[in-house]
């Protein structure tokens, strides 16, 4: 009966331990937005990335189903060595979907949070994305579309030879067992 209570009371300090949230630690928590969604899209499964500049960790958080996310900050920080500024930036970088959007609308400076919490973050500009690829929004180029011309090398006529965009990209595989 003894041992049930002293195990108990271990775990209770153990969960108690680990919903413990360290107030020196910093964290950015916002939001990303759909410009051309439904008012109910899931935002679950999309990536974004931050990081903070003179420190080699990229730090990444998955998206929520209302869009919201939240990830501490990659910053090297020890007691002799406090942040001065937080230099950091978001980015998007992905989902279970194909997304398009200017780089200014995917990527975010962080800027420290106007609230009762000390270390807290959020991007100073909202980060937002498509699905769709609207020409009119982003260029050709942007949304995988290049031109379609084919480079075409000169061969005489009298070869008989059909055109070189025909048979240039193709590099045959010989002589592997």
């Amino acid at each position: 009966m003894e041992l049930r209570v002293v195990i108990t009371a271990a775990l209770v300090c153990v969960w108690a331990l680990a919903r413990l949230q360290l107030s020196s630690s910093h964290v950015l928590d916002s939001k990303i937005s759909c410009l051309d969604c439904k008012h109910y899209y899931d935002f679950s499964g999309i990536k974004v990335a931050v990081k903070c500049d003179k420190v080699k960790k990229l730090a990444t958080a998955t998206a929520e189903e209302n869009g919201a996310f939240r990830v501490e900050l990659p910053l090297d920080i020890s007691e002799s060595n406090p942040p001065p500024s937080v230099d950091c930036l978001a980015k998007i970088i992905g989902g279970p979907n194909r997304l398009y959007g200017k780089n200014k609308n995917l990527v975010s400076k962080v800027a420290k949070k106007v609230s009762h919490r000390v270390n807290s973050y959020t991007t100073s500009t909202p980060l937002a994305f498509s699905t769709s690829c609207s020409l009119a929004t982003v260029d050709a180029k942007s949304c995988g579309l290049g031109s379609s011309k084919t480079i075409d090398l000169p061969l005489p006529p009298e070869w008989g030879l059909a055109p070189s965009s025909y048979y240039v990209p193709f590099f045959p595989i010989i002589g592997i067992p």
